[in-house]
């Protein structure tokens, strides 16, 4: 069978995948959610995360894995699975991108959030960026 680590989009942790591990463990796979630094039930200061750091975190559950693992991304975790694939590729079986992004060498996520031909303008509308555009939040009354 297969070894899959499960990564999280914006706003989310690994509790988002709390219903799909119980099936693919009872489907005889090995699975791993990951929380990315700022996210889930990790408590990294805002000031210390990166994308890098997001690449780090999950190499760093890869490193304990026996053999390459299906590494799938949420969302921004197809920007965060995309680094990782690049710093750790001995690690990795396939990767898969579940609603993600699939970033283009040298283009930042809000590029890609920003580009024509997103169908996310609903999400950038309502986005609230901090000023030192170090953190967002959704608006509450768009959730």
């Amino acid at each position: 069978m297969s070894s899959f680590v499960l990564v999280h989009g914006s706003w989310h942790g690994a509790w988002c995948w709390n219903k799909v591990l119980p099936l693919l463990r009872q489907a005889g796979h090995q699975a791993e959610a990951v929380d990315l630094p700022g996210h889930g039930s990790d408590k990294t200061p805002i000031s210390e995360i990166s994308l890098q750091s997001y690449a780090d975190r999950i190499c760093q559950v890869l490193n304990r894995q026996t053999e390459p693992v299906i590494l799938l991304g949420h969302s921004l975790g197809g920007i965060s699975i995309s680094l990782a694939a690049e710093c750790c590729p001995n690690k990795i079986q396939a990767l898969v991108y579940l609603c993600a992004f699939v970033p283009q060498s040298g283009k930042s996520g809000q590029e890609l959030v920003q580009s024509a031909s997103n169908p996310m303008p609903l999400l950038v509308k309502n986005m609230i960026v901090s000023a030192d555009r170090s953190q967002s939040t959704v608006k509450q009354d768009a959730i």
